[in-house]
Formats: structure tokens, C-alpha cells, sequence
């Protein structure tokens, strides 16, 4: 669907509101809470309990998940609907807000919301995002971009010009230097901002070779990778260097945001190998992170998904490694969705609440108020 400008008058409105400040947080634990530098972000889309469940009995009964201490579990309905869509599920994560589906860093009103790599950014932490989608898909493009359509993918891709963000890789090169909107080569520009770009028809990821001293943009495919089964294999390296390329990027810390993207996939085409394959290969992921973490000691892991797709169900018949998988619909549904954590004050992370404390229990832990955000503008 291409881009449809937005109407005189909503526009006039959103440049006069600009970004709104953070809400307040509520509902937080008490207590003392104990600081992380970093802090990693690991979304499966549409990875619930029983997509876990699947990958855990189809990988010899061992996940990387099952290292986490704490577990607890967001409730993701969104703004418009009990069953929320990726774009409003990542938008609650990014910005603390409930907000229709479909709507992309922008809260209900469609005002756009000031999103955690956005503040993260400008007290000068690194900031990475990486997704085995398009980059410009609808949860990365939560946390970077404002849009009020989802599918708006090339006003998305220009949004992310206006960030100064150190790290992204995924797919979605067409949107960024053939552009059927406007003769924009954003490629180009992401060079003439001192970015390093390079792409999957340039060099196989593995043979890029960056330098901290320039953020970083890497495309893995034209439109969407492929999925792992045919050979996409980049997503847990692709965490590895950027967990050290953002370390060295910033002495204040560092944000990244990873997304198993293709899970959803899976349940969508009602598809159980799909799902089972991109679930262990996004745990990989988790794996990466994980090590990472208890070398380092002072990064919160947060591994998450932002809803259940497909109403996976495992049936009577299933053994280990045979599973009998089965569907309820080729769309989400409404079940919470496990946070597993690992880290500094990865206590906050247990319970139940809304899918928004996600976003003000992360900025808890880095330390970041209001105030704080107020004083560095």
C-alpha cells in the first residue's frame, strides 16, 4: 500500500503537538532498584507460552530461555481491540502507551510518542535496532518512526533518517533507494551522515568488517529475508557483534532491540515447523544476549513477545521431538504473553501487568526519570 499523505489538518496538528514526554509510570514496584548500563530487548512476534512450549519439545526438551530467573507476563490488548496487532503491541513497548492497532509510535490521539530509543539517544547512550523482518516492519519502526498506518513503509524509512540511531540490520532495502514516492536515495543519505551501509547483494554479513567509530546500517534483503529453514541465518550473529559494537559506541550504555520476527509468520500460515524452526533460531538469539549479560554483569536481558499468533495448541499424541501441533485461527489472539529477564533488578519483571510497564520498568532500571530527560533538551 503506498503512502497516502495525511490530511491538512492532521498534519498541522502534529507538527504543532511535535513529541509527547513520556507519561508518568505507574504502578511500579517499590524499593530500591538496582541500575543497569544496558539494556536488551529480545521481541519474538507472536511468541507466546505454547510457541515456547513447541520449540522447547522440539529442541531435545533445552532453550536458552529456561536460564532466566524470572518470569512474569504482560497483558497486550491494545488501545482499539482485546487482540492487539504488532504495530500497537510495539508501540507500548517503545513509548508506555495503549494505542490502536496499527498505529506506529503515535498514542491513540495519533500524536506521536517519544520513544525510548528516541530519549535513550538523546542523553547519549548507543541505540541499535535488528529484526529477521523488513527494518521497516512494524516493530522496529515502533521505536524509531511515526506513523499512523503501519504499511506506510517509505515514510517509515524516512522517519528513520531523523533519528540518530548507531545500529540497524534487517531487511526492507527497496524503501530506502527505489523508492516509488519520492526520488530519495535514503541509502545515500545514511552515508552522507557518516553511516557505514552495506547490504546483503554487496557482502554476506559475515564479511562486514565496521569500526564502532561510525554507526552502522546493514540490509539483509531487497523486501523480506528469507526464512531460516531456507537460509537465513544472520539474526543470533547479528546480536553478537551488535552487543559489542554498541558497547564500544557509548561509555553511557546502550539500547538494542532484537526481533524474531518470522514466529508470526508461522502461526499466521498455520504452519508448525515454520514456527518451531524460527522459534529455536531466535532463542539462539536469546543465547547470545544471555552470554553477553553474565560476562558483563550490568545488562538486563528482557526477552518478550508482543502477542500469541495462531492459538497454537499442542495435542494429545505429541511426544518429545513428535509434536502434533494445532491452530485455532491464522490470526492473533488475546493470551498473555511471557517476559523472562535476566540481570540487574530483573525482579521488576515478575507478576502480571500491562504491556506498557514494560517501557517504564526499562527506563526504572536505566535510571532515567523525567527530570532526567527534561535537563538534557
Amino acid at each position: 500500500m503506498p503512502y497516502r499523505p495525511l490530511s491538512g489538518i492532521l498534519f498541522l496538528f502534529l507538527l504543532l503537538q511535535g513529541c509527547k514526554a513520556p507519561e508518568t509510570a505507574v504502578s511500579l514496584p517499590e524499593g530500591e532498584v538496582r541500575a543497569a548500563k544496558n539494556v536488551i530487548l529480545l521481541i519474538g512476534d507472536g511468541l507466546g507460552v505454547p510457541q515456547v512450549s513447541a520449540a522447547l519439545y522440539s529442541n531435545n526438551n533445552k532453550l536458552n530461555l529456561e536460564q532466566f530467573p524470572v518470569v512474569g507476563f504482560h497483558k497486550p490488548y491494545s488501545a482499539s481491540d482485546l487482540i492487539t496487532d504488532s504495530a500497537a503491541g510495539a508501540t507500548a513497548f517503545a513509548c508506555g502507551v495503549k494505542t490502536y492497532n496499527g498505529a506506529i509510535g503515535m498514542g491513540k490521539d495519533t500524536v506521536p510518542c517519544f520513544t525510548i530509543v528516541e530519549e535513550l539517544e538523546s542523553l547519549g547512550f548507543a541505540t541499535g535496532l535488528i529484526a529477521s523482518s523488513t527494518i521497516v516492519h512494524a516493530t522496529p519502526a515502533a521505536f524509531i518512526a511515526h506513523q499512523p498506518i503501519r504499511v506506510f513503509y517509505e515514510a517509515i524509512a524516512a522517519d528513520m533518517l531523523k533519528v540518530d540511531v548507531d545500529l540497524l540490520i534487517g531487511g526492507g532495502k527497496r524503501y530506502f533507494d527505489r523508492r516509488e514516492e519520492d526520488s530519495r536515495d535514503l541509502y545515500e543519505e545514511f552515508r552522507k551522515k557518516g553511516y557505514l551501509v552495506s547490504d546483503y547483494y554487496r557482502e554476506d554479513f559475515r564479511q562486514v568488517n565496521p569500526t564502532a567509530k561510525r554507526p552502522f546500517v546493514y540490509f539483509t534483503a531487497d523486501k523480506h529475508p528469507l526464512t531460516h529453514a531456507a537460509g537465513r541465518e544472520y539474526l543470533p550473529d547479528a546480536t553478537n557483534f551488535a552487543l559489542y559494537f554498541l558497547e564500544r559506541r557509548s561509555d553511557k550504555g546502550f539500547f538494542l532491540m532484537v526481533e524474531g520476527s518470522q514466529i508470526d509468520w508461522g502461526g499466521h500460515s498455520n504452519d508448525g515447523g515454520l514456527l518451531v524452526e524460527e522459534t529455536i533460531d531466535f532463542d539462539r538469539a536469546v543465547g547470545e544476549a544471555l552470554r553477553f549479560a553474565k560476562k558483563n554483569g550490568e545488562t538486563l536481558v528482557l526477552v518478550t513477545g508482543d502477542h500469541e499468533s495462531g492459538g497454537l495448541a499442542l495435542n494429545p499424541g505429541s511426544e518429545m521431538n513428535k509434536l502434533q501441533l494445532a491452530f485455532t485461527t491464522n490470526g492473533h489472539t488475546a493470551a498473555m504473553i511471557p517476559v523472562f529477564a535476566y540481570g540487574p533488578s530483573a525482579e521488576l519483571f515478575s507478576g502480571i501487568y500491562e504491556n506498557t510497564e514494560i517501557y517504564y520498568k526499562m527506563r526504572r532500571v536505566l535510571g532515567i526519570n523525567d527530570q532526567t530527560t527534561s535537563s538534557s533538551k
